[in-house]
């Protein structure tokens, strides 16, 4: 944002306090040789790049601002700047002391907060009189190396502070060394005072976003059990969330504060798998068992109690790279639909596991950068709102910072986070210097906003890097608790920021592509990637249409997936291409899991026979709407039914095979390709074909007369039966008319009447008897006797045989 121009209208301080402190400086006379060695403006930042190794005049001593309390102090307190100073120099300090020096006069503008942090040298009339008197801390002795801790405590009304402002605040060490034997300013650290005693001016509505974001932590992979046992990457996340993590500090620093929460959901959902069994990636395929459940259950815990009656903001799911997106994704077909998808997740994630109704409704480039494309595919997912900072969205125009929010046109609302608040802690924040002088400034700055425009009521957003560390974390908390306390400034949600009445004098209009930072661009993601990524989807789509339970798939796929488009992965192309090939690897170990058994060559002896194929399943769930389809390459040779081909519906339970038989006609004797192939329903090829040889083997005139053999004794046999029946039948019959008509032993007959002719009436010729009996035996026996060839069709007997020895006279035999 541009900086604010001088107040209008502000007075220096009263003349009595201006006399003085210029007596004071007049006094300080021989201090004027400083003035050689630093001259003020460039000239002394030349002059300080090309100093000697060994330090000298006013960086003889480094000093450090460990602490400053209250960082806004009002009227009645006692300031108390506590620190080390340190000797830089080959040369031992002596007779030294440490004071305080304030500015003689308010600093004018937000640029000229700027200039005074980058000033190092000691400039008399600028950095003030010292405050003197008591209210110092001798340094006896510093030999060249050492370090000695101050702290010094003064009350307020003894700077003598003016009017309301921004006043330099300097920590000098003064004293001499063997070269310098005489009282001179040896090294000063300056740091920023907040004055507004009065509260006058009308509170400047402050939203400070709270990003509770970590890099990509699951994989794509769960272990083959019902459960779905979850597979993480390494064990990162548990300590994030561990006391002292990353996590764990910004949950802690900022439970008490008034911030608009910004979520991402992926990290909620890592956290929540983590409260149950989990597994943790090693070396290879070997994989571990997880052991932080009560650790990511205190965390959430915490989490959802530090968010009740709080804004939490949600960002799509694992905070997808927009601008990444925009200029490298929207080309491929399906990159845009991946965005809307994670968009639709994240609001159901985030309500599910912290049971608070996100607002969607905010997208956050990174950097808050942006141009035409980036506006277009972040508003593409239902966003209307985008976070914007001033660095991208100058208003150069204005003498003072606009409020956040602004038309951009097409009904979209950026909301322009303020560029010097946002990046006040993006530095090392570990050493207790670096952190207080943070945390002034940002204190500075605020105040100056206010002060630009007292009357003007102004609402002014911070967004501060996506993945604070636990220094940082500190730092902005630290930051916000007394921002919070101060008299210029209101907290206020995300969404009313928004809603907020734009300035008029803002710039609305997004800048053009070519002045999006190169920095920024050469992180992003090729176009490769959002290919290989689109690939992905669409074998994923292929799977999951043969699935019973689709969703124990899609779920994690669809998350991974989401995950492959973070913005973690900005300055890790490596990981983030492993992590890319990873998933698509998974996604084909299972798709694999489901296919044909492959099949050697098949040998048919006759003109039709079945041919089996296997399907194996093994996956955990069971797998339907598939097709087999069975093709012959020679289909003049072999038919697959009554056609080329030949296809059937399958299904398969999990864990199990099954094989499908077709029935083949061969009209030509060799060998026949045959090929196999698994389709879905829409006619999508599944899985590789398996192809395998059938080999029609000839059919020999041997085999031929064995078997046209067979069949005439067959058929012999048959009609032997047959004939046999008939005469039995016949003779039966006639025996049944001769004992109704008068039978050869009835003593009444005469031959006329058909008796039987013999020497004498009505005598019986036994031996004649026997013998035809006999005769009658025999002539049987031959046809249906035991003597007859006895055939392999022919029933075993069912009773004792029969005697062969001749029948008794009159005896009467049935065959």
């Amino acid at each position: 944002m541009a900086e604010a121009a001088d107040f209008q209208g502000m007075s220096s301080s009263p003349a009595r306090r201006w006399v003085r402190r210029t007596g004071a400086l007049l006094a300080g006379a021989p201090l004027l040789t400083g003035l050689l060695q630093l001259p003020a403006g460039p000239v002394a930042h030349a002059a300080e790049k090309a100093a000697p190794a060994e330090a000298g005049g006013s960086r003889t001593v480094n000093i450090s601002l460990d602490s400053l309390s209250p960082s806004a102090p009002v009227e009645g307190d006692i300031l108390t700047v506590s620190g080390t100073i340190t000797n830089n120099s080959k040369q031992t300090v002596q007779a030294a002391h440490v004071g305080l020096r304030i500015g003689p006069s308010p600093l004018s503008s937000r640029s000229a907060i700027d200039d005074a942090t980058r000033r190092t040298g000691f400039l008399p009339g600028v950095d003030g009189a010292e405050v003197g008197g008591k209210y110092t801390e001798d340094v006896t002795k510093l030999t060249p190396g050492s370090s000695q801790t101050f702290s010094i405590s003064v009350p307020v009304k003894k700077l003598d502070l003016g009017n309301d402002g921004v006043y330099e605040l300097g920590v000098s060490l003064s004293g001499q060394t063997s070269a310098q034997p005489y009282e001179q300013v040896l090294g000063i650290q300056r740091t920023f005072l907040p004055w507004d005693p009065d509260g006058d001016a009308a509170r400047t509505k402050t939203t400070y976003l709270w990003p509770l974001i970590s890099s990509v932590h699951m994989t794509a992979e769960t272990l083959p059990n019902q459960q779905q046992t979850p597979v993480f990457q390494n064990d990162d996340l548990a300590k994030e969330i561990s006391p002292g993590g990353r996590l764990a500090q910004l949950l802690s620093q900022g439970k008490d504060l008034d911030v608009t929460w910004v979520i991402d959901p992926d990290l909620l959902a890592s956290v929540d798998a983590m409260t149950g069994s989990y597994s943790i990636k090693g070396e290879g395929d070997a994989v571990t068992a997880g052991k932080k459940q009560g650790l990511a259950k205190k965390w959430l815990a915490e989490l959802q109690k530090a968010v009740e009656n709080k804004e939490v903001v949600a960002l799509p799911f694992a905070d997808p790279d927009l601008a990444s997106l925009a200029h490298n994704g929207k080309n491929v077909t399906g990159s845009l639909s991946h965005l809307k998808d994670a968009t639709d997740v994240a609001a159901s994630t985030v309500e599910t596991i912290l049971h608070v109704k996100p607002d969607t409704d905010f997208a956050w480039p990174v950097d808050g950068a942006l141009d035409p494309s980036i506006v277009k595919v972040a508003t593409s997912a239902g966003a209307d709102k985008v976070i914007a900072r001033s660095d991208s969205l100058r208003d150069n125009g204005l003498s003072y910072t606009p409020t956040a929010a602004r038309p951009i046109g097409a009904g979209t609302t950026a909301v322009v986070a303020d560029d010097g608040l946002s990046t006040a802690f993006e530095d090392d924040m570990s050493q207790a210097g670096d952190s207080t002088l943070a945390v002034q400034k940002f204190l500075a700055q605020s105040l100056m906003i206010t002060l630009q425009e007292p009357g003007k009521d102004r609402s002014v957003v911070v967004a501060p890097q996506r993945v604070p560390s636990t220094s940082q974390a500190q730092a902005m908390a630290q930051a916000m608790t007394a921002l919070q306390s101060s008299p210029w400034s209101q907290s206020a949600d995300l969404s009313a920021a928004a809603e907020a009445k734009p300035d008029p004098g803002a710039t609305t209009k997004v800048p053009s592509s070519s002045r999006y930072p190169s920095s920024l661009r050469k992180a992003e993601r090729p176009q490769s990637a959002f290919q290989q990524i689109e690939d992905t989807q669409n074998e994923l789509d292929g799977f999951k249409v043969i699935l019973k339970d689709p969703a124990r798939v899609v779920t994690p796929f669809g998350r991974a997936i989401d995950r492959s488009m973070s913005t973690s992965w900005r300055g890790q192309a490596t990981g983030a291409s492993v992590f890319r090939q990873d998933v698509e690897s998974y996604l084909r170990l299972l798709t694999d899991q489901v296919r044909l058994i492959p099949k050697s060559e098949t040998k048919l002896s006759g003109r039709s026979a079945t041919i089996p194929v296997t399907v194996q399943n093994n996956l955990m769930q069971g797998v339907d709407h598939l097709v087999l389809r069975l093709t012959s390459q020679q289909p003049t040779r072999l038919k697959i039914g009554n056609g080329p081909y030949y296809e059937q519906q399958i299904t398969v339970a999990g864990g199990h095979s099954q094989s499908v038989k077709f029935t083949t006609t061969a009209n030509a004797n060799g060998r026949a390709a045959v090929v196999a192939q698994l389709f879905t329903e829409d006619g999508q090829a599944y899985g590789p074909a398996v192809t395998f040889d059938v080999n029609v083997t000839e059919i020999t005139p041997t085999v031929m007369l064995v078997i046209a053999g067979g069949v005439l004794l067959l058929v012999l046999a048959g009609f032997r039966m047959y004939t046999q029946r008939k005469r039995l039948a016949a003779q039966q019959a006639q025996e049944q008319d001769e004992e109704q008509d008068g039978g050869p032993g009835d003593p009444d007959a005469t031959p006329e009447d058909g008796g039987p002719k013999g020497p004498t009436d009505g005598a019986v010729d036994t031996a004649d008897a026997e013998k035809s009996a006999q005769v009658s035996d025999q002539d049987s026996g031959s046809k249906t006797g035991a003597d007859a060839p006895e055939q392999p069709s022919d029933p075993a007997p069912d009773t004792a045989p029969e005697s062969t020895d001749p029948s008794g006279t009159g005896e009467r035999v049935n065959r």
